[in-house]
């Protein structure tokens, strides 16, 4: 009698980590700058040779951790009636919510480095499609999606290293709802 694919249980010892229990402990060891791959696999309770078979590197770390951040903040459905501005605003508030979790994660993503191109490029998409369906130009939807991304990580990145600017801490309510205001991005001169 043949071994039926769906009912024989898997030879071999079952997988002791996954993407999301990687993610969860790079999240709760503290500052993302200062984890190490060893550090991490200790968190987990594995060798690093076996963390390795999941992520050979920082760098594939930072692409896992960008996936599960996507995920975690790309709301399931896009803006209704064209009206792409509470949907931006529930993303940013996500954003918000889900990249402080992980203190470092919004400065590490505000310097200049390889970001998860499938990652990213799946929020990118989002963002400029909600801004196209509501009858801004491709070219302007583009430059809409990057002024709503710099300027979310940066404020998210000062938010973990505030600068001294003064008694008042800005609140991101006040930031975003200013944000939301300019945006979509228009020529220069051109009228509201």
């Amino acid at each position: 009698m043949a071994d039926d694919p769906t009912t024989r249980s898997r030879r071999g010892r079952p997988a002791r980590i996954n993407r999301e229990l990687i993610v969860d402990a790079a999240v709760s060891a503290g500052n993302l700058d200062t984890l190490t791959m060893r550090e991490l696999a200790a968190r987990l309770g594995v060798t690093h040779t076996a963390l390795y078979r999941w992520v050979k590197n920082r760098d594939q770390l930072f692409d896992l951790i960008n996936e599960a951040m996507v995920e975690r903040v790309l709301p399931a459905e896009g803006p209704r009636d064209r009206d792409w501005r509470p949907w931006l605003a529930r993303t940013a508030w996500a954003m918000h919510d889900q990249f402080l979790v992980l203190p470092g994660y919004a400065t590490r993503l505000s310097r200049p480095h390889r970001h998860t191109t499938q990652a990213f490029e799946r929020l990118r998409n989002a963002v400029i499609t909600a801004f196209t369906d509501a009858g801004v130009s491709p070219h302007l939807a583009e430059q809409s999606w990057y002024i709503f991304i710099t300027s979310t990580v940066s404020w998210l990145a000062v938010h973990e290293h505030p600068l001294d600017l003064g008694d008042s801490t800005p609140r991101f309510e006040l930031f975003l709802d200013t944000l939301l205001r300019g945006l979509p991005a228009r020529e220069p001169g051109a009228g509201r």
